[in-house]
């Protein structure tokens, strides 16, 4: 889980409901009319933006992204790559076979080493599979600001339409009050879906997108070394280049100068 989110989430819509419960009762900030007009109204803004099918992998992908952290760490992976390479030294391809991972597209390159394929069978099926993968996560981060975009224009719609409905019935007071709240909350529910959910979903996924590239690269490079029959030191080394300077080295090892 990435906790992260949860918290921020939680967090948020604590502060916004303490806000409402200090000034008054809970009811007061339900309005259906104000709900049509901004889920469905962004509903029907997003699926004329995007085709079905990237709505299809990129909503799901997205919130299960932004709910969760990758199994392994890009450091995890240089040791993880280095152990397998030290087996694959010891034991040859046939060892590999047995080698468990928690990293699904880690044991997909193992399994391809041990199967024996050749080397541009495994990178460009690797490749491939990482591109697609990076492709339908931006696709989620890109719907998941779209919905952050349109949602508070869909509340100043609503906005628009609670006050030409208010002053349509100026003659009738008891009227006034409904439309107004109307209103104003199809603006507060539309700024609370962008800034509270969407956008900031928006911007991890695209955090996300950026770990996951790297660490499905250095998986890459990890499984083809291993596949060439390099060493695990040279291993290590080379996949330590993917690492930030300052998380190169284990904790209570000397950083070089």
């Amino acid at each position: 889980m990435d906790i992260m989110t949860t918290v921020g989430l939680l967090a948020g819509l604590a502060v916004v409901t303490t806000m409402v419960l200090l000034g008054g009762d809970l009811h007061m900030f339900i309005s259906e009319h104000a709900m049509i007009i901004i889920f469905g109204g962004s509903a029907a803004a997003t699926m004329i933006r995007f085709p079905l099918s990237v709505l299809a992998h990129g909503v799901p992908l997205g919130m299960k992204f932004a709910f969760t952290m990758s199994r392994l760490s890009a450091h995890d992976l240089v040791d993880e790559l280095a152990r397998i390479a030290e087996i694959a030294r010891k034991q040859g391809p046939v060892g590999l076979e047995k080698v468990e991972t928690d990293e699904p597209f880690l044991a997909k390159g193992i399994r391809y080493v041990a199967d024996g394929y050749d080397l541009d069978f495994i990178r460009d099926n690797l490749e491939r599979d990482r591109d697609n993968f990076l492709m339908h996560l931006n696709e989620g981060s890109k719907i998941y600001r779209a919905v952050g975009d349109c949602a508070p224009a869909f509340g100043m719609i609503g906005t628009l339409i609670g006050m030409v409905q208010m002053f349509s019935n100026m003659s009738d007071p008891s009227k006034l009050g409904p439309f107004m709240a109307t209103a104003l909350l199809a603006t507060l529910y539309g700024a609370l879906v962008a800034n509270l959910l969407c956008l900031p979903i928006a911007d991890k996924l695209h955090g996300k997108l950026i770990d996951e590239e790297t660490n499905r690269t250095l998986i890459i490079d990890g499984i083809l070394m291993i596949r060439d029959s390099k060493s695990p030191t040279l291993v290590r080394e080379m996949l330590l280049a993917y690492l930030p300077e300052k998380h190169r080295h284990a904790e209570g090892e000397p950083v070089p100068a």
